[in-house]
């Protein structure tokens, strides 16, 4: 097996989720968007997007389902496959419409524009995806404040998949030591080798800094 990666945060994900199984693969840094790289790629993602799981009888991209791959090929209940399942599944869903989505937002205009000149910083976007931050980390707040973990009593890929943009918190600055049930959450994701250094190992190119 061949995964696809970048450092960008869903590429960052998907190699965190394989570090931390021990999955058997190939980590290949790709860059699908350069254009003079692009036919490379159209027949693994008509996307052109990281990451891309190259496996028989085809290739896998979006970060969720390599996650469930992975974790069903190695055998493991970090993509829960019992009674938690729907619950993790929750997870991820309100995660990516919400908590995730809202830290996305910020990073967006603080870091990722910024570091590819993708355009100009706008400063009502990132009111708006703070103020959707604070809406969901107070759920998240109240939510952890009595468990260590998001589901049950062990790391799950709902976990991984919540964290997905905070390993980039010192570009978009997201309030998150508001919010002491979430930040001791996060220090116990930043214990997990695997989620704390994806890339050690490989020979990913740094990202682009972003301008002061």
């Amino acid at each position: 097996m061949k995964l696809h990666f970048s450092r960008n945060p869903n590429p960052r994900l998907a190699v965190a989720v394989a570090k931390y199984l021990g999955a058997d693969i190939e980590f290949h840094f790709a860059a699908p968007r350069d254009p003079s790289r692009a036919g490379d790629y159209l027949h693994l993602n008509p996307n052109l997007l990281l990451p891309i799981l190259e496996v028989s009888p085809r290739p896998i991209w979006e970060t969720d389902a390599v996650a469930c791959f992975l974790s069903r090929q190695v055998g493991s209940q970090f993509w829960r496959t019992d009674a938690d399942e729907p619950e993790m599944i929750r997870w991820i869903s309100w995660g990516k419409d919400n908590f995730v989505k809202a830290c996305d937002t910020v990073h967006w205009e603080r870091g990722t524009k910024l570091r590819y000149g993708l355009g100009p910083y706008d400063a009502a976007a990132v009111a708006e995806g703070l103020e959707r931050f604070h809406t969901a980390a107070q759920l998240l707040e109240a939510e952890l404040a009595n468990r260590t973990w998001l589901v049950g009593d062990a790391v799950s890929y709902a976990d991984f998949r919540m964290g997905t943009f905070l390993p980039f918190n010192d570009i978009a600055r997201l309030p998150i030591k508001d919010y002491p049930a979430v930040s001791r959450w996060y220090r116990r994701m930043e214990a997990i080798e695997a989620w704390r250094d994806p890339f050690a190992g490989t020979t990913a190119p740094e990202l682009p800094p972003v301008p002061s």
